[in-house]
Formats: structure tokens, sequence, C-alpha cells
């Protein structure tokens, strides 16, 4: 068997292997707690089992697990949600880490949410699900600016839509909120963006997790997954125009090169004009298949010479708000 060969086959069974797993973040596995759930540690395509736990035989973390990609198996996001429950009462000793546990909290609540409505039918509770983590981000931010960088997961090996929703759902507020837009606009805009790849659902995984570049065919197929979002969520009355213009505007470019309708200039609105800097910045700084992820610095050098593609006013205060997240990356 020939090597490449050998590397797609791995690359196959991974993506598939993948599926059954879920990303959590390693700052709610606080060293002293109690978990009765596995946890792995995803390293390239390899997952290293840390803590082999079940409910007869419980394990206490010995340490917090704040670096690398910390997965568990999905049968276990009941008992993890358990765990996040039990940890919203527990005792911290200072406010600062208070603080960014609730965030995270907050942040962990809003990736299960959105797995869940990838993964089963939507309908009016799950959507108000979504309206309620929506506002529980925005209190997050409100509260203090600097909590977009708790809310923000950073992935080094894997990407996943609800990971990335859930990422393009607070850059977007955070973004608003950095430029006055009232809480009313930013609740919209926050339930849009955090549904606006939810037309990604209709697609086959194969083409989502694709290893290399999608040829022309694929790729016209992968763009109508924004026509096919507008289309699932235009059937609930709680979601507003307003906020389907978030998704329905992520792709499209000042320039006219964008899609699905290839608008420029002034036809395209300020929220899909917000919630496309945040789509292209994170989806830059995440790993794909075909490509390692980029610094923010890099991710934002690049979105910054698309001069005709973005909005520099808005662009300039999305550089502004994520100064220390690069600084951070460049330690």
């Amino acid at each position: 068997m020939e090597p490449q060969f050998d590397a797609v086959k791995a690359f196959n069974e991974y993506t598939l292997s993948k599926e059954q797993y879920y990303q959590v973040d390693g700052a709610v596995l606080l060293g002293g707690t109690s978990v009765n759930f596995d946890i792995f540690l995803l390293s390239g395509q390899k997952l290293q089992l840390l803590y082999e736990a079940s409910e007869r035989s419980p394990r206490n973390i010995d340490t917090p697990l704040e670096e690398g990609d910390v997965l568990i198996n999905k049968t276990a996001l009941p008992f993890y949600e358990e765990y996040l429950q039990s940890l919203s009462k527990t005792e911290v000793s200072s406010g600062e880490e208070k603080q960014k546990i609730k965030t995270v909290l907050v942040k962990e609540h809003s990736k299960i949410v959105i797995k869940d409505i990838f993964e089963n039918p939507l309908s009016r509770e799950k959507i108000k699900l979504v309206i309620d983590v929506v506002g529980d981000t925005i209190n997050c931010i409100f509260g203090d600016r600097d909590a977009i960088y708790d809310l923000l997961t950073l992935k080094k090996y894997d990407y996943n839509t609800y990971i990335h929703s859930v990422n393009v759902a607070a850059l977007s507020i955070g973004l608003a909120s950095a430029i006055g837009l009232e809480r009313d606009k930013i609740e919209k805009l926050g339930v849009g963006a955090m549904l606006h790849d939810i037309g990604k659902m209709t697609l086959p995984v194969e083409l989502l997790n694709k290893e290399g570049k999608l040829n022309n065919t694929e790729y016209q197929y992968y763009k109508k997954h924004v026509l096919e979002g507008v289309k699932i969520l235009k059937k609930f009355d709680e979601i507003s125009q307003e906020a389907l213009t978030s998704l329905m505007q992520h792709h499209e470019k000042l320039s006219g090169k964008g899609y699905p309708l290839g608008l420029a200039g002034d036809d395209i609105k300020l929220f899909g004009r917000i919630t496309g800097i945040a789509d292209c910045y994170d989806s830059l700084t995440t790993p794909m298949p075909n490509r390692y992820s980029l610094t923010p610095f890099r991710a934002l050098s690049i979105i910054a010479k698309e001069k005709e593609d973005y909005d520099l006013k808005l662009l300039k205060e999305f550089v502004a708000m994520l100064g220390k997240l690069q600084l951070k990356q460049a330690e």
C-alpha cells in the first residue's frame, strides 16, 4: 500500500471516528474536581486517554487541563452537563476566577445547544435556547469587554461547525458592542451569527471534512448552505429579518465577489458586514482538513489586505478588540 493512500485512508477513518467525540474547554476541568466520564487529548489525528472514569469509578482531576484540544465521547455529554451544573455552584478563591468560570460555562452551554441543533431536527424550543445563550453571551461582554477571550474556543488540530458558530457569534457580538450598537440589535445580530452556518446541516459530512481543496463542483454545492440556512430559519417567527441578514450576507463581499447573490457596496447591510468579518477571521484561525490555522495577527493581516471586500472602519474596531489576543499568541 502506497504511503499517500495510507494517509488518505487514515484521514478518512479519523473523520468518521471524530464524529463520536465532542470538544470541551479544559479550563472548566478544574484540579480537585471529580468527573465520571473519560477525558481525551487530541494531538494531530491521535487521541490520548488522559483520565479514565465512569459512574461507578469517578476520577479526581489532578491539575487543570487548559492546553490542547480536550475531548470527551459524545455519549458522555449528559454527564458533562451535570458536571457543568455542579461547577456553577463551586466556590472559588477569587472574583476574577469566578467571572472566568461563569463566562466559560456560558460558552460551553452554547456549544452544546448548537451541536444539538446540527444533529437533530430544529424546533421552536431550540430556537429559544439559542436566543437565551445569545443573551447570556451579551451579558458577559457587557459586563467585561475582555470576556471575549474566554468566550472563544482556540483549536489546534481540528474544525467543528458548532465551535465555529459559537466563536462567530461571540466575535460578532463583541464587535457590535465595540461600535455602540443597541442591545436589541445586538441580540438579533447574535442570533443570526450563532446560526449563520445552519444550512451546513444539509451537506454531507464527507464534503465538510474533505482533506484538500474542494473542486469546482463541490464548491458550488457547498455554497448552497447559505440559501439552505435561510430556508430552514424562515419557518420560525422567532428569527427576525435582521437576524436572517447575518446568515444571508456573511459570505458577500463589498467588491461584489461574494455569494450567494454577489451583492456589493451598500447592498450589504451592517449585520452582514460584521458577521462576514467574524466568520472569515475565525475560519482563518481554525485548522481545516486542508491547511493549518493562522495566528490572529496573520489572519487580520490577510483580511486587511482585502480592502475591497471588507468594511475598513469595522475592521479597525475588530483589530482593536482582539489586540490582547494577538499579544497572547505572540508570547
